[in-house]
């Protein structure tokens, strides 16, 4: 894959707004329309964009609770303990980490008592050993 200045330019633009009509997306980058749409194109054809995503509104997301949840796991278990969060709606992404943890979890719920629940479920998964929880207060950069 070759990216060019222009293509990370016009990658952060439909990262701001995925729906950003092509022509406004041309005036931004100082080209034309036809250019843009060429990019486009090509930055889906190399897999470099492989769909355009839903982002919840900031007030929205404000009131949702969540948290890191930090996966401590038995030997051997990784992809059954995996399968189980994958089931968990909740788990918005998850992720291998080094040091004391294995996994870390971003989880979200409509509230505390919500939230609660589901890390006590996370922490019943088999394989499951230990969990250790932080719960975000508020964002301070997302991209």
């Amino acid at each position: 894959m070759n990216i060019t200045g222009k293509d990370r330019e016009l990658l952060d633009l439909l990262g701001e707004n995925a729906r950003a009509p092509v022509a406004a997306l041309a005036k931004k980058l100082g080209l034309s329309r036809t250019t843009v749409q060429a990019r486009l194109d090509r930055l889906e054809r190399e897999g470099v964009i492989a769909g355009y995503a839903l982002r919840l509104s900031d007030a929205y997301s404000a009131r949702l609770a969540r948290a890191h949840v930090m996966i401590t796991l038995a030997p051997k278990v990784l992809s059954q303990v995996c399968v189980s969060l994958q089931g968990i709606h909740a788990v918005k992404t998850l992720h291998s980490i080094s040091g004391t943890f294995d996994l870390i979890a971003v989880v979200e719920a409509p509230s505390i008592s919500e939230l609660d629940q589901l890390v006590d479920e996370i922490g019943m998964i088999e394989g499951v050993e230990r969990t250790l929880s932080s719960i975000i207060l508020s964002t301070r950069i997302s991209r």
